[in-house]
């Protein structure tokens, strides 16, 4: 396994696998790594000849009010994991590598509307952040396919759509979640949690399971079922951004004819902010 900290190290290395016709798997990570990240570089070994993970802290997509500064840290033990992950390339570029001068006077990519709503809505600036940089990250390595996790559905959905739009030549594979026993997704904020808290998190997964139950059984009520959702993440001492069903694709607002949906939630629980999501066709 490679560590390589410098763009034009990582892209001389890279150019002999693409001149000898060899995939490459690319996997973005801001680190922290847990089985959730492990399982997208498994998946990522499994499909290509290399495999390079990246690890960058990307402030641009962090608000003024955010965690930027708290978020976990913990390259050594990263790159330890990692060496038993199958990956070739660890890319872990310094902030001054990927940003040259303050990051507010960095070139941004204009997001399109589905990144507006939802959490989009409640943290401006965000998904900018996150295009931006998944765009230079994509630009740098120039991979044959690259794997996201399906827990950030609505970044998911967008990096889609920019690389269909900016026309970037890479294959986009979202990868299925990874829980805990309890149902909770794995997430690195997971760490900020109290015991108390531990034990409440995986009611979110709940609600949106509970909501996914009564589509399959014809509910299409849809502002019902998502108040009701909302009001049982009170009652067990979140504090909802939002509860949507949606379409699929588009993240529009679902329609009772639509058969591929959906359900995004959003909530506060302590300090942390989680997002889940589960997709349901019927």
């Amino acid at each position: 396994m490679h560590i390589v900290h410098q763009i034009t190290d990582l892209r001389n290395k890279l150019e002999a696998h693409r001149s000898a016709k060899e995939s490459i798997g690319f996997v973005p990570t801001m680190g922290n790594l847990h089985k959730g990240h492990f399982h997208l570089i498994q998946n990522a070994v499994k499909e290509n000849d290399h495999t390079v993970v990246s690890i960058f802290i990307n402030p641009l997509q962090f608000g003024p009010n955010e965690d930027f500064k708290s978020y976990p840290r913990t390259l050594e033990e990263d790159q330890e994991g990692l060496r038993y992950s199958g990956c070739d390339y660890v890319f872990a570029p310094p902030q001054q590598e990927m940003l040259q001068g303050k990051p507010e006077e960095h070139t941004k990519i204009k997001v399109p509307r589905v990144a507006e709503i939802l959490c989009g809505k409640n943290r401006p600036g965000h998904f900018e952040g996150v295009a931006s940089i998944v765009c230079q990250l994509l630009n740098i390595v120039g991979p044959t396919n690259a794997y996201f996790g399906l827990k950030d559905y609505q970044q998911f959905i967008l990096i889609k759509k920019l690389i269909a739009d900016l026309k970037i030549p890479v294959t986009v594979k979202g990868v299925e979640t990874v829980r805990n026993k309890n149902g909770l997704a794995l997430s690195s904020r997971n760490n900020f949690f109290s015991s108390r808290e531990l034990n409440i998190a995986p009611h979110l997964f709940a609600s949106i399971k509970e909501i996914c139950a009564a589509l399959q059984a014809g509910n299409r009520n849809f502002k019902l079922l998502e108040n009701d959702a909302q009001k049982r993440l009170l009652d067990n001492g979140f504090q909802p951004d939002y509860c949507s069903i949606c379409q699929a694709e588009t993240l529009k607002p679902a329609a009772p004819d639509d058969k591929d949906m959906v359900i995004l939630v959003a909530a506060h629980l302590g300090s942390v902010r989680l997002v889940d999501n589960l997709r349901v066709s019927l």
